[in-house]
């Protein structure tokens, strides 16, 4: 096929990819928080970052991922100290970051114009660097975000129980926030900033209404997410299409579809289980496993 001989576009499938899996799996934590809008606020953050590289002249990604983490280190830092509450962080994050990454690009002279193709994504923006960059960040927050899961989960379900089980609730909540900022800055080329906490949550609302239990949902979120990344960024290259909105079209799809589908098999679950019998048995929950953890 044509699209597979342009080195281009094989770096924007391998990143589309990764962005595809790792941001469904780390969204799975973040709404089971509750804070489904967090990826937003980062982005926003991203925004600064990608203006203060912009401004100084170094290379986008690097600095976007350093901001977006010392961003999400100081919003968790906030919240466990009560000095701000997370709706007020984000609306920080949302507002500080993007108004300070549109006055660095003004500085820089390029203007809100030379932040589209990190706010929206691009395709012909993935430098080999970055793809290097991207496929570390990626297999770092997949083996954290899936190795982790017993204890990640039952920080975010419950933390003053997580407490009682002796885990480190502080640090796997800075380390939860850590993951969703390494994600965010690693997708913005394909997807781009603005859209990314989409990928983040539509594939699992969606993975939510056709799987049981946790580790079904996530690994179906992650097979969702893969395949509207994929499908979004050959699509724009055939259809001449902003990629990031086109995968978040394809994911809003797979959403609608997902509503009859989780009604027919919901039923024929009911119908099948035998009468009295748990089919969520505690036993082999997360939050079980993170209790021997």
């Amino acid at each position: 096929m044509e699209i597979f001989t342009m080195p281009f576009m094989i770096r924007a499938i391998v990143a589309a990819g990764l962005a595809g899996v790792s941001a469904p799996t780390i969204g799975t934590y973040i709404v089971q928080r509750r804070l489904s809008l967090l990826g937003d606020g980062l982005g926003h953050v991203a925004i600064a970052g990608v203006g203060l590289a912009l401004m100084t002249g170094a290379a986008p990604l690097p600095v976007a991922v350093v901001v977006c983490v010392l961003g999400a280190l100081l919003i968790e830092w906030l919240r466990q100290r009560g000095r701000a509450t997370g709706d007020i962080g984000l609306a920080v994050l949302f507002y500080g970051g993007l108004a300070a990454g549109v006055l660095m690009a003004s500085v820089a002279g390029q203007g809100a114009g030379g932040l589209s193709a990190y706010l929206f994504g691009s395709l012909v923006t993935m430098s080999p660097t970055d793809l290097v960059i991207v496929v570390c960040l990626s297999v770092v927050v997949l083996l954290l975000a899936v190795g982790l899961s017993p204890q990640l989960f039952a920080v975010c379900a419950d933390e003053e129980f997580a407490r009682v089980l002796g885990l480190p609730v502080r640090l796997y909540n800075y380390l939860i926030v850590v993951l969703a900022a390494a994600t965010v800055t690693t997708a913005m080329r394909t997807v781009g900033l603005l859209l990314v906490s989409a990928l983040m949550v539509i594939p699992v609302a969606t993975a939510q209404n056709i799987f049981r239990g946790f580790w079904h949902g996530m690994a179906g979120s992650m097979v969702i997410g893969l395949i509207a990344a994929l499908t979004g960024v050959v699509g724009s290259y055939y259809a001449d299409l902003a990629p990031g909105a086109l995968i978040v079209v394809v994911s809003i799809v797979f959403f609608a579809l997902s509503w009859p589908l989780s009604s027919i098999l919901h039923r024929n679950h009911r119908r099948s289980s035998p009468r009295g019998r748990r089919t969520d048995d505690p036993a082999t929950s997360p939050l079980a496993a993170g209790k021997e953890a």
